[in-house]
């Protein structure tokens, strides 16, 4: 299994990562969702380069050209609600993608303890395709493993992608026990360091989906 973390090395990306953390700038809603989306535009981007390709020809105004464009479009998948802006991000470099929803979330058994509920998932066929999986944060790494078993039911991909802006190193771990190591590749804004007590990342940016849309009750 490959793990790519951009924050390893430098570029505009960084830029747009210490604006989404920065807590005296992401109260700002647009702008927040608006980095969130760019981090998915250069994800994206690099992924495209992984992607096989094959040549046609295009008539320009003056003679015939010779491109080479992506053989197949990957599914992009996100996990509701924190998921959109950064699957956004995707579908607006991969125009023509397909794409699946699933909804994850908390149901808190006490203050400390929760599980994760699947509710609703709607994907086309994945048999064979390349397939995309977008969520900001991967905590745990538990909500994108029930969304993955959740997506199966509609066919086993060829390739995983996995997408995140910020995961911690014990979501990694957990990434690497439950995917298929041949078939999984995990790209990361930043890989932190630990979990507090409430399973939110540390230093990590806080609650992606309240920053994005709104606090819930």
């Amino acid at each position: 299994m490959k793990i790519i973390n951009f924050n390893q090395s430098n570029s505009l990306f960084n830029q747009f990562l210490s604006e989404i953390r920065d807590v005296h700038i992401q109260g700002d809603r647009i702008r927040f969702r608006r980095n969130i989306e760019r981090v998915g535009e250069i994800m994206a981007y690099e992924i495209s380069r992984t992607l096989p390709y094959h040549p046609v020809s295009v008539q320009t105004p003056l003679a015939t050209a010779v491109e080479n464009v992506p053989s197949e479009q990957p599914v992009v998948a996100t996990i509701l609600r924190a998921g959109l802006p950064l699957h956004q991000g995707f579908i607006n470099y991969f125009d023509h993608a397909e794409n699946a929803f699933v909804s994850a979330y908390r149901k808190y058994i006490n203050e400390d303890n929760f599980d994760i509920h699947i509710e609703y998932i709607a994907s086309p066929r994945l048999d064979g395709k390349i397939l995309i999986l977008t969520d900001p944060m991967l905590a745990t790494g538990s909500s994108m493993e029930l969304a993955y078993e959740a997506l199966l039911t509609k066919g086993e991909p060829s390739h995983i992608h996995i997408a995140s802006v910020i995961a911690s190193r014990q979501a990694i771990e957990h990434i690497k026990k439950v995917f298929p190591t041949e078939k999984t590749t995990v790209w990361c804004g930043a890989i932190d360091p630990e979990l507090n007590a409430h399973s939110y990342i540390v230093p990590g940016l806080g609650d992606a989906g309240d920053l994005c849309y709104g606090e819930k009750e």
